[in-house]
Protein backbone atom coordinates (compact mmCIF):
# COMPACT_ATOMS: atom_id res chain seq x y z
CA UNK A 1 0.00 0.00 0.00
CA UNK A 2 3.26 2.25 0.80
CA UNK A 3 4.23 1.76 -2.80
CA UNK A 4 1.09 3.04 -4.54
CA UNK A 5 0.35 6.02 -2.62
CA UNK A 6 4.32 6.38 -3.59
CA UNK A 7 3.79 5.62 -7.11
CA UNK A 8 0.57 8.41 -7.29
CA UNK A 9 2.97 11.29 -5.56
CA UNK A 10 5.64 11.11 -7.75
CA UNK A 11 5.46 11.80 -11.77
CA UNK A 12 7.30 9.49 -14.14
CA UNK A 13 8.96 11.72 -16.72
CA UNK A 14 10.23 10.84 -20.27
CA UNK A 15 12.71 13.18 -22.34
CA UNK A 16 12.44 12.70 -26.44
CA UNK A 17 15.73 14.25 -27.41
CA UNK A 18 18.96 14.52 -25.77
CA UNK A 19 20.77 16.71 -27.91
CA UNK A 20 22.32 20.27 -26.74
CA UNK A 21 18.82 21.31 -24.35
CA UNK A 22 18.15 17.43 -23.68
CA UNK A 23 20.73 17.14 -20.78
CA UNK A 24 19.51 20.01 -18.93
CA UNK A 25 16.18 19.13 -19.01
CA UNK A 26 16.78 15.72 -17.41
CA UNK A 27 19.00 17.05 -14.55
CA UNK A 28 16.62 19.08 -13.30
CA UNK A 29 13.57 16.64 -13.77
CA UNK A 30 15.38 14.23 -12.37
CA UNK A 31 15.92 16.24 -8.99
CA UNK A 32 12.96 17.21 -8.01
CA UNK A 33 11.20 15.75 -5.34
CA UNK A 34 8.08 13.99 -6.70
CA UNK A 35 9.09 13.20 -10.24
CA UNK A 36 11.56 10.78 -11.85
CA UNK A 37 13.07 10.47 -15.44
CA UNK A 38 11.95 7.24 -16.24
CA UNK A 39 13.24 7.62 -20.01
CA UNK A 40 15.79 8.94 -22.53
CA UNK A 41 14.86 8.94 -26.07
CA UNK A 42 17.19 9.60 -29.03
CA UNK A 43 17.73 8.63 -32.59
CA UNK A 44 21.34 9.66 -32.07
CA UNK A 45 23.70 6.77 -31.13
CA UNK A 46 26.27 8.93 -29.81
CA UNK A 47 23.35 10.73 -27.30
CA UNK A 48 21.97 7.28 -26.39
CA UNK A 49 25.36 6.29 -25.49
CA UNK A 50 26.00 9.85 -23.40
CA UNK A 51 22.49 9.39 -21.46
CA UNK A 52 23.52 5.93 -20.46
CA UNK A 53 26.86 6.51 -19.06
CA UNK A 54 25.51 9.68 -17.34
CA UNK A 55 22.71 8.39 -15.94
CA UNK A 56 22.79 4.27 -15.57
CA UNK A 57 19.37 4.00 -13.46
CA UNK A 58 17.79 5.40 -16.79
CA UNK A 59 16.16 4.14 -19.50
CA UNK A 60 17.26 4.84 -23.11
CA UNK A 61 15.91 4.10 -25.90
CA UNK A 62 16.28 5.23 -29.95
CA UNK A 63 12.34 4.32 -30.37
CA UNK A 64 9.80 7.48 -28.89
CA UNK A 65 6.37 4.92 -29.21
CA UNK A 66 8.14 2.81 -26.47
CA UNK A 67 8.15 6.24 -24.54
CA UNK A 68 4.74 7.60 -25.59
CA UNK A 69 2.81 3.90 -24.99
CA UNK A 70 4.28 3.11 -21.78
CA UNK A 71 1.69 3.37 -19.30
CA UNK A 72 3.95 4.20 -16.87
CA UNK A 73 5.12 7.43 -18.53
CA UNK A 74 2.87 10.22 -16.76
CA UNK A 75 4.89 13.39 -19.14
CA UNK A 76 6.35 13.95 -21.92
CA UNK A 77 9.33 16.68 -22.23
CA UNK A 78 10.23 17.28 -26.13
CA UNK A 79 13.18 18.39 -26.47
CA UNK A 80 13.52 18.14 -30.39
CA UNK A 81 13.56 20.22 -33.76
CA UNK A 82 10.60 22.63 -33.92
CA UNK A 83 9.54 21.12 -36.92
CA UNK A 84 8.75 17.61 -34.82
CA UNK A 85 7.12 19.07 -32.06
CA UNK A 86 3.27 19.12 -33.68
CA UNK A 87 3.71 14.94 -33.81
CA UNK A 88 5.32 14.26 -30.53
CA UNK A 89 3.22 15.93 -28.31
CA UNK A 90 0.04 14.96 -30.38
CA UNK A 91 0.72 11.42 -30.22
CA UNK A 92 1.71 11.75 -26.62
CA UNK A 93 -1.38 13.91 -25.24
CA UNK A 94 -3.58 11.31 -27.37
CA UNK A 95 -1.91 8.54 -25.16
CA UNK A 96 -2.71 10.91 -21.70
CA UNK A 97 0.87 12.15 -21.34
CA UNK A 98 1.31 15.82 -20.24
CA UNK A 99 3.26 17.23 -22.26
CA UNK A 100 6.60 19.56 -21.71
CA UNK A 101 7.15 20.90 -24.96
CA UNK A 102 10.34 23.43 -25.89
CA UNK A 103 10.35 26.38 -27.49
CA UNK A 104 8.70 27.63 -29.86
CA UNK A 105 5.84 25.70 -29.18
CA UNK A 106 5.00 24.60 -32.90
CA UNK A 107 6.29 25.40 -36.20
CA UNK A 108 2.20 26.77 -37.31
CA UNK A 109 -0.18 28.45 -35.87
CA UNK A 110 -3.01 25.75 -36.64
CA UNK A 111 -0.49 22.73 -35.56
CA UNK A 112 -0.55 25.04 -32.07
CA UNK A 113 -4.56 25.71 -31.84
CA UNK A 114 -5.01 21.87 -32.41
CA UNK A 115 -2.88 20.79 -29.50
CA UNK A 116 -4.66 23.11 -27.13
CA UNK A 117 -7.64 22.03 -28.10
CA UNK A 118 -6.76 18.58 -27.66
CA UNK A 119 -5.07 18.66 -23.98
CA UNK A 120 -8.68 20.77 -23.01
CA UNK A 121 -10.49 17.91 -24.28
CA UNK A 122 -7.87 15.21 -22.24
CA UNK A 123 -7.94 17.59 -19.20
CA UNK A 124 -3.97 17.09 -19.88
CA UNK A 125 -1.24 19.86 -19.05
CA UNK A 126 0.55 21.40 -21.95
CA UNK A 127 3.72 23.72 -20.86
CA UNK A 128 5.89 25.95 -23.30
CA UNK A 129 9.28 25.71 -22.03
CA UNK A 130 9.63 29.97 -21.98
CA UNK A 131 12.69 29.62 -19.36
CA UNK A 132 13.06 32.92 -18.88
CA UNK A 133 9.82 33.83 -17.78
CA UNK A 134 11.28 32.06 -14.38
CA UNK A 135 14.57 33.67 -14.47
CA UNK A 136 15.38 35.92 -11.55
CA UNK A 137 15.77 38.94 -13.62
CA UNK A 138 12.25 38.75 -15.53
CA UNK A 139 10.51 38.52 -12.52
CA UNK A 140 12.69 41.42 -10.65
CA UNK A 141 11.29 43.17 -14.20
CA UNK A 142 7.88 42.12 -13.85
CA UNK A 143 7.72 43.09 -10.20
CA UNK A 144 8.80 47.18 -11.18
CA UNK A 145 5.68 47.33 -13.87
CA UNK A 146 3.10 45.75 -11.66
CA UNK A 147 4.55 48.36 -8.74
CA UNK A 148 4.57 51.06 -11.52
CA UNK A 149 7.72 52.21 -10.46
CA UNK A 150 8.70 52.51 -13.99
CA UNK A 151 5.23 53.89 -15.02
CA UNK A 152 3.57 54.05 -18.30
CA UNK A 153 6.18 52.16 -20.48
CA UNK A 154 7.34 53.93 -23.67
CA UNK A 155 9.66 51.93 -25.17
CA UNK A 156 11.09 47.97 -25.12
CA UNK A 157 14.28 47.67 -26.61
CA UNK A 158 16.37 44.56 -26.82
CA UNK A 159 19.72 43.09 -28.43
CA UNK A 160 20.09 39.43 -28.19
CA UNK A 161 23.10 38.33 -30.72
CA UNK A 162 25.82 36.03 -30.41
CA UNK A 163 28.24 34.46 -33.12
CA UNK A 164 26.06 31.16 -34.02
CA UNK A 165 24.45 28.97 -32.76
CA UNK A 166 23.07 28.23 -36.49
CA UNK A 167 19.67 25.96 -36.42
CA UNK A 168 19.12 23.98 -39.96
CA UNK A 169 15.11 24.29 -39.52
CA UNK A 170 14.50 27.55 -37.88
CA UNK A 171 16.06 31.17 -38.69
CA UNK A 172 17.23 33.58 -35.80
CA UNK A 173 14.19 35.10 -35.20
CA UNK A 174 12.53 31.82 -34.19
CA UNK A 175 15.61 30.79 -32.03
CA UNK A 176 16.23 33.81 -30.11
CA UNK A 177 13.14 36.38 -30.75
CA UNK A 178 11.29 33.62 -29.70
CA UNK A 179 12.56 34.07 -26.13
CA UNK A 180 12.14 37.91 -26.29
CA UNK A 181 8.01 37.41 -27.79
CA UNK A 182 7.53 35.33 -24.43
CA UNK A 183 9.09 37.59 -21.84
CA UNK A 184 7.14 40.79 -23.54
CA UNK A 185 4.41 38.12 -23.20
CA UNK A 186 4.67 37.66 -19.95
CA UNK A 187 5.91 41.25 -18.60
CA UNK A 188 2.74 42.97 -19.83
CA UNK A 189 -0.72 42.81 -19.57
CA UNK A 190 -0.89 44.74 -23.24
CA UNK A 191 -0.46 42.60 -26.38
CA UNK A 192 0.60 43.94 -29.78
CA UNK A 193 -1.99 45.02 -32.47
CA UNK A 194 0.71 44.70 -35.48
CA UNK A 195 4.83 43.95 -36.31
CA UNK A 196 6.87 44.93 -39.15
CA UNK A 197 10.06 43.13 -39.75
CA UNK A 198 12.88 42.89 -41.97
CA UNK A 199 16.18 40.46 -41.88
CA UNK A 200 18.35 38.74 -44.29
CA UNK A 201 20.31 35.49 -44.89
CA UNK A 202 23.93 35.15 -45.08
CA UNK A 203 25.69 31.84 -43.86
CA UNK A 204 23.29 28.89 -44.91
CA UNK A 205 20.36 30.34 -46.81
CA UNK A 206 18.39 31.27 -43.00
CA UNK A 207 18.05 34.29 -42.16
CA UNK A 208 20.51 34.81 -39.37
CA UNK A 209 20.40 38.96 -38.87
CA UNK A 210 17.05 40.28 -38.15
CA UNK A 211 14.89 43.29 -36.91
CA UNK A 212 12.04 43.42 -35.81
CA UNK A 213 9.13 46.25 -34.34
CA UNK A 214 5.98 45.39 -32.64
CA UNK A 215 3.37 47.96 -32.45
CA UNK A 216 0.64 48.66 -29.33
CA UNK A 217 -2.25 50.59 -29.23
CA UNK A 218 -1.07 52.37 -26.06
CA UNK A 219 1.94 54.74 -26.31
CA UNK A 220 4.08 52.06 -26.08
CA UNK A 221 6.56 50.69 -29.19
CA UNK A 222 9.11 47.44 -28.68
CA UNK A 223 11.82 47.23 -30.71
CA UNK A 224 14.20 43.57 -30.71
CA UNK A 225 17.66 43.06 -32.92
CA UNK A 226 18.29 39.24 -33.19
CA UNK A 227 21.82 38.40 -34.34
CA UNK A 228 23.89 34.84 -35.05
CA UNK A 229 26.94 37.16 -36.76
CA UNK A 230 28.03 39.32 -33.70
CA UNK A 231 31.04 39.02 -32.85
CA UNK A 232 30.25 39.45 -28.77
CA UNK A 233 27.65 38.01 -27.04
CA UNK A 234 25.36 41.18 -26.41
CA UNK A 235 21.87 40.78 -23.94
CA UNK A 236 20.59 43.69 -23.28
CA UNK A 237 17.12 45.28 -22.90
CA UNK A 238 16.41 49.07 -22.26
CA UNK A 239 13.08 49.58 -20.68
CA UNK A 240 12.02 53.12 -20.56
CA UNK A 241 8.77 54.19 -18.68
CA UNK A 242 7.36 58.02 -17.53
CA UNK A 243 8.73 57.50 -14.28
CA UNK A 244 11.78 55.55 -14.64
CA UNK A 245 13.86 53.43 -16.83
CA UNK A 246 15.62 50.10 -16.78
CA UNK A 247 18.51 48.27 -18.40
CA UNK A 248 18.84 44.82 -17.93
CA UNK A 249 22.16 43.49 -18.63
CA UNK A 250 21.72 39.16 -18.48
CA UNK A 251 25.73 38.87 -19.80
CA UNK A 252 27.07 40.16 -16.22
CA UNK A 253 27.19 38.27 -13.39
CA UNK A 254 25.85 41.22 -10.23
CA UNK A 255 23.65 43.84 -10.95
CA UNK A 256 21.66 42.72 -13.94
CA UNK A 257 19.27 44.92 -13.46
CA UNK A 258 19.70 48.85 -13.47
CA UNK A 259 16.80 51.09 -12.37
CA UNK A 260 17.54 54.61 -13.49
CA UNK A 261 15.68 57.54 -11.39
CA UNK A 262 15.87 59.68 -15.11
CA UNK A 263 13.37 61.11 -17.26
CA UNK A 264 11.99 64.11 -18.64
CA UNK A 265 8.83 66.23 -18.48
CA UNK A 266 7.33 68.35 -20.88
CA UNK A 267 5.82 72.32 -18.72
CA UNK A 268 4.52 73.99 -21.73
CA UNK A 269 3.08 71.97 -24.78
CA UNK A 270 1.75 75.14 -26.62
CA UNK A 271 3.47 75.45 -29.85
CA UNK A 272 6.68 73.58 -30.51
CA UNK A 273 8.71 77.13 -30.07
CA UNK A 274 7.19 77.17 -27.10
CA UNK A 275 7.85 73.41 -25.90
CA UNK A 276 9.38 73.92 -22.22
CA UNK A 277 11.12 69.85 -21.25
CA UNK A 278 12.96 69.41 -18.58
CA UNK A 279 15.24 66.41 -17.79
CA UNK A 280 15.30 64.62 -14.24
CA UNK A 281 18.66 62.81 -13.44
CA UNK A 282 18.13 61.09 -9.77
CA UNK A 283 19.69 57.66 -7.92
CA UNK A 284 20.71 54.71 -9.65
CA UNK A 285 19.74 51.35 -8.15
CA UNK A 286 20.47 47.69 -8.29
CA UNK A 287 17.58 45.40 -7.11
CA UNK A 288 18.67 42.36 -6.07
CA UNK A 289 17.66 39.79 -8.15
CA UNK A 290 17.05 35.95 -7.04
CA UNK A 291 19.89 33.75 -8.01
CA UNK A 292 18.44 30.17 -8.48
CA UNK A 293 18.24 28.19 -12.03
CA UNK A 294 15.52 29.14 -13.90
CA UNK A 295 14.75 25.90 -15.93
CA UNK A 296 14.94 24.47 -12.14
CA UNK A 297 12.17 26.57 -10.73
CA UNK A 298 10.45 25.87 -14.47
CA UNK A 299 10.91 21.86 -13.90
CA UNK A 300 9.18 22.20 -10.14
CA UNK A 301 6.51 24.82 -11.59
CA UNK A 302 5.33 21.89 -14.34
CA UNK A 303 5.38 18.86 -11.57
CA UNK A 304 3.42 21.22 -9.50
CA UNK A 305 0.43 22.30 -12.14
CA UNK A 306 0.61 18.64 -13.18
CA UNK A 307 -0.01 17.31 -10.09
CA UNK A 308 -2.86 20.48 -8.93
CA UNK A 309 -4.18 20.64 -11.74
CA UNK A 310 -2.67 24.30 -12.10
CA UNK A 311 -2.49 26.37 -15.66
CA UNK A 312 0.61 27.42 -16.10
CA UNK A 313 1.89 30.99 -16.81
CA UNK A 314 3.23 29.38 -19.92
CA UNK A 315 0.87 26.81 -21.14
CA UNK A 316 -0.32 26.24 -24.61
CA UNK A 317 -2.04 29.50 -25.21
CA UNK A 318 0.85 31.02 -24.26
CA UNK A 319 2.92 28.89 -26.91
CA UNK A 320 0.43 29.95 -29.26
CA UNK A 321 0.78 33.63 -28.71
CA UNK A 322 4.17 33.41 -29.60
CA UNK A 323 3.52 31.61 -32.78
CA UNK A 324 1.23 33.47 -34.35
CA UNK A 325 4.03 36.30 -33.71
CA UNK A 326 6.91 34.47 -35.29
CA UNK A 327 4.61 33.60 -38.42
CA UNK A 328 3.87 37.18 -38.40
CA UNK A 329 7.38 37.96 -38.48
CA UNK A 330 8.16 35.81 -41.19
CA UNK A 331 5.17 37.16 -43.54
CA UNK A 332 6.15 40.67 -42.96
CA UNK A 333 9.84 39.54 -44.28
CA UNK A 334 8.39 38.13 -47.23
CA UNK A 335 6.44 41.28 -48.04
CA UNK A 336 9.70 43.56 -47.77
CA UNK A 337 8.88 44.42 -44.54
CA UNK A 338 5.27 45.30 -44.35
CA UNK A 339 3.41 46.09 -41.25
CA UNK A 340 1.31 42.95 -40.24
CA UNK A 341 -1.54 43.22 -38.12
CA UNK A 342 -2.33 40.67 -35.58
Amino acid sequence: MHVDNERLNMINIAVIGYGYWGPNIVRNFNAIEGAKVLFICDRNREAINRARKTYPHIGVTSDCNEIINSPEVDAVAVITPVSTHYELAKRSLQKGKHVFVEKPFTALVPQAEELIELAEKKKLTIMVDHTFVFTGAVRKIKQCIDNEILGDLYYYDSTRANLGLFQHDVNVIWDLASHDFSIMDYLTKEKPDALSACGKAHVNGMIDTAYITLYYSSNMIAHFNVNWLSPLKVRTTLIGGENKMLVWNDTVADEKIKVYDKGVSVKNKKGVYNLRVSYRSGDMWAPRVEQVEALRLESEYFVDCVKNDKIPINDGCAGLRIVKLLEACDKSIRNNGNVVKL
